[in-house]
């Protein structure tokens, strides 16, 4: 009787290496496929650049392959030898409804990088829209093309020894927030004597635009259309964003919830279902003042008319950023137990319309 054959044990595939994709809420189109031949740059450890063809990456094995040409020979390149790769097509985003281009979110994500180099004394520098580093290297997500598209570059491990990375627009902005009661009191104070700002300041101290950005526009100014308009036709900015901005430069206050001891005692004047209506956030009393964050100017004449609810006679309006009032709001809809300080810590957050 002839035996059995033992079967024939196959090990699975390994999985598709894959580069990471941008560390940020972005409708793109689907990533390449990164077995097939993608245009790319690298940067050897002596500085010299060689334009080519990525074939594939190799992670565990920290080798790539490339080739100079259509026509060249494959080689194989240890991560050792460059310190710097750039894929040379940019990612594109998809086409929302009506053909606009969803842009990068380059306040919200964009800052500089300063990589400190293992085989110089030079830095490596520039910007970014997030990262992901992994046991392979770093890999970064510049924006090009005026935010309308993102650019990705990989930094070998072996190339560097430390990176470092400064605040967006927006962190840096939030800087200049009001975090505490005392502030708040009198920034409403000098409301009635506030300098009116400019469109273009008043959307960088809000952090909803970049100096570059900015510096852009103004280079070329739209020949019919104030700025503000002409940066939300752009895309740059979302009608939202325009309107807090418009407010915030006639003198309004602008609190971080991230830093702003939130008084209980003042969240209990109004019903759950009145703050959700307004999308209004009770800060906190002052005598007869109920102070309350929206996210608009649209919102204030709901505020207007919420004394009923309460036994203060003036409900006095400040603004907050739409990303940290929606996750307030959140919280109170989900019956959250409010402590006698609430202190709301989030990550910032993309714009959103």
């Amino acid at each position: 009787m002839d035996s059995i054959p033992f079967p024939i044990l196959f090990d699975e595939a390994p999985e598709q290496w894959r580069w990471p994709a941008p560390p940020f809420g972005w409708r793109k189109v689907s990533l390449p496929d990164d077995s097939a031949a993608q245009p790319c740059r690298i940067e050897t450890r002596q500085g010299t650049t060689i334009e080519g063809d990525l074939l594939s990456i190799d992670g565990p094995a920290q080798t790539l392959r490339f080739r100079t040409s259509s026509l060249g020979a494959p080689v194989t390149l240890a991560f050792s030898r460059f310190r710097r790769l750039t894929l040379t097509t940019p990612l594109r985003p998809a086409m929302q409804p009506g053909g606009a281009e969803e842009r990068v979110p380059a306040a919200a994500q964009e800052r500089e990088y300063r990589l400190h180099l293992s085989d110089t004394g030079e830095p490596m520098t520039g910007h970014t829209a997030g990262h992901v580093e992994t046991s392979e290297g770093l890999f970064l997500f510049l924006p090009v093309e005026e935010e309308r598209s993102v650019q990705r570059i990989f930094v070998p491990r072996s190339a560097y020894i430390a990176c470092e990375f400064g605040p967006s627009a927006e962190e840096a902005a939030s800087k200049l927030w009001v975090g505490t009661p005392e502030d708040l009191l009198a920034a409403i104070e000098r409301q009635p004597r506030a300098p009116v700002l400019p469109i273009g300041q008043a959307l960088l101290n809000l952090g909803l635009l970049t100096q570059d950005q900015l510096d852009r526009f103004l280079a070329r100014p739209p020949a019919d259309l104030p700025l503000g308009e002409a940066l939300v036709r752009n895309g740059t900015i979302t009608r939202s964003d325009l309107n807090t901005a418009l407010a915030y430069k006639m003198g309004y206050p602008l609190v971080d919830l991230a830093r702003f001891p939130i008084d209980a005692a003042a969240v209990e004047k109004l019903p759950t279902r009145v703050i959700l209506l307004a999308r209004s956030l009770p800060l906190m009393i002052d005598r007869e003042r109920l102070i309350v964050a929206v996210d608009k100017p649209a919102r204030v004449d709901k505020l207007r008319s919420m004394h009923v609810f309460t036994q203060q006679t003036v409900v006095v309006p400040v603004l907050a950023s739409k990303g940290q009032l929606v996750l307030a709001l959140g919280r109170i809809q989900q019956h959250d137990v409010w402590s006698q300080s609430v202190s709301l810590r989030p990550g910032f957050f993309a714009t959103t319309t």
